[in-house]
Order: C-alpha cells, then structure tokens, then sequence
C-alpha cells in the first residue's frame, strides 16, 4: 500500500521533471515526430502515476482495503510505466524504430492493471 504512494509519487515527479526536460532540454532536437512520442511517454506516466497514487490510498482505507486485485494492479502500472513510457523515451531520443515494439507490452500491463481494480471494487461490492 505505502509502496504504491511512494512509486507513484516517484514516477509522477519524473513525469513532471521529464516533461520539462523534453519542453526545454531537447527543444530543438527533437523532431516534431520525437517531441510527440516524449509527449505520448510523459503523458501515460503521469496517467499511471496517478493511478498509483489511488491504489495505495484504496488499499490504505477502508474503502476496498488490502485486496490481492490492487496489489496486482499496483505492480503492472509500475512495469506498464517501465515498458510503455520507458520504450518511447528511448525512441523518442535514439529514433530505434524496432523499440516500438516493446511499447505495446506496457500498454497490456495498463490494461491489465485497470482490469484489476476493476475486479477489485465488483469483489468489494459483493
């Protein structure tokens, strides 16, 4: 519970760092391509970064508490964040278009962890 506050905290302060890297930092070398997909990156991150910030307060009351589905959730948001926004800063800065293919993986991870707390509240709604 408090290690999902904490990463998401984390990965939200990237997001924000990131962001204003790519704004000021690579004006001008990226191309506008490159400036879209950072963008794409540092937008997904602070989406799950948030989303962090949520489980960790869920499974902290007593709202939907320790539930196994948040932890999990927890956990894919976090690698999502890795294989998803990590692949397109790599891409974005080396213009590799083959680690466009890892992209992809993150986003199921998202998808996987949305499903999760989904399956959480019905659980608790029962």
């Amino acid at each position: 519970m408090k290690r999902f506050i904490v990463t998401g905290a984390l990965h939200g302060f990237l997001a924000v760092a990131l962001g204003a890297f790519g704004a000021h930092a690579l004006d001008g070398i990226l191309d506008a391509y490159g400036q879209d997909i950072w963008n794409k990156a540092v937008q997904y991150q602070m989406f799950h970064a948030t989303g962090l910030l949520v489980i960790g307060l869920l499974m902290s009351s007593k709202i939907l508490g320790e539930v196994k589905q948040l932890n999990v959730a927890g956990i894919v948001f976090n690698l999502g964040i890795v294989f998803f926004s990590g692949s397109l800063y790599v891409l974005a800065l080396s213009g590799i278009k083959v680690l466009g293919a890892i992209t992809p993986i993150g986003g199921v991870l998202f998808l996987t962890g949305w499903v999760c707390i989904i399956l959480a509240a019905m659980k608790h709604a029962r």
